[in-house]
């Protein structure tokens, strides 16, 4: 059984926090300790929504994990609620980092990141903003916000897409007066919410806790466009491996392909003929959780460890 424990720690000044899942056997082992995953979820997510499956994977297989909620959303302090801040969750993907350098029995020199969806994005990011990662997984990744923007567009209309940035602005607006405006994170075609696609509602559903609030402050949308993790690829400090999922109606697989192009030899490509929400369950998962491991552990071997 793995060992779980639970975690805090402080992003700028506010609580954030997760669970510490340790590593078991000793096949990546040193004197310096276990390799650890920090790990993150999409849009909206909290690890509770089969993140900790795949952190639970990946202990078996001898790595440790630090799962973490960010800040507003889950478990994690921080109001208001389901706030959503780009520029905050790579804060907050800065003090996981940091935090897991410091736990018990991890190597603080083979930390890796793992990212699925939006934090797919995030990943490459904080990575190259860190400089010390080992290792990236990045699965179903929001690697351009602008391509992601055109996106909903193309499923949802130009329509949709007007009326969403009118919501994002009400919120901008409001928050100059302390008021938060919140949008509907999914919903079925034609209704409004962040993502509105074929299989967004009920992929997220499948997913997520029964307390899973369906929520989201509404300005980050004005940032989507410039917010462009494919531009930084080429800068990786380490290793890639991006999974695409090639049905995906959320996350354009197109954009992935780019990434993996601009980051060159650093990138490893896997692809999966499956849709955006389908890595995170059954036979998706298995094939996605098997190649992650594979990975991780080719590229968080001990140092000497000449086996391939």
């Amino acid at each position: 059984m793995t060992d779980i424990t639970a975690v805090e720690f402080e992003s700028h000044g506010i609580t954030v926090r997760g669970a510490h899942f340790r590593g078991q056997g000793t096949a990546l082992a040193t004197d310096q300790g276990r390799p650890c995953v920090v790990m993150a979820h999409g849009l909206g997510g909290v690890r509770a929504a089969r993140l900790d499956a795949f952190a639970e994977r990946f202990a078996q297989a001898g790595l440790d994990a630090l799962v973490f909620d960010y800040r507003c959303f889950g478990d994690s302090d921080g109001e208001p609620r389901q706030h959503l801040n780009i520029r905050a969750q790579l804060d907050d993907w800065a003090a996981a980092i940091a935090h897991a350098r410091t736990l018990k029995g991890v190597d603080g020199k083979r930390i890796a990141l793992w990212g699925s969806s939006f934090s797919g994005g995030h990943v490459v990011v904080a990575a190259v903003e860190d400089g010390r990662v080992q290792a990236v997984s990045s699965q179903g990744p929001m690697m351009d916000g602008l391509a992601a923007l055109v996106n909903v567009m193309r499923y949802a209309g130009p329509l949709q897409v007007a009326q969403l940035t009118a919501h994002a602005a009400w919120d901008a607006l409001g928050a100059v007066a302390g008021l938060r405006h919140r949008i509907a994170l999914v919903a079925p075609p034609g209704g409004l919410a962040a993502m509105s696609s074929h299989d967004a509602q009920s992929g997220y559903r499948a997913i997520v806790p029964q307390d899973w609030i369906n929520e989201v402050t509404a300005a980050w949308m004005l940032q989507l466009p410039l917010y462009r993790p494919l531009l930084k690829a080429a800068r990786l400090p380490c290793p890639i491996l991006i999974c695409i999922c090639t049905k995906d109606s959320v996350a354009p697989p197109a954009a992935a392909e780019d990434a993996a192009r601009r980051a060159g030899p650093r990138a490893e490509v896997k692809r999966y003929d499956i849709g955006h929400f389908d890595i995170y369950v059954g036979d998706g998962f298995e094939r996605a959780v098997a190649d992650q491991i594979e990975f991780f552990t080719r590229a968080l071997k001990p140092a000497g460890d000449g086996s391939s």
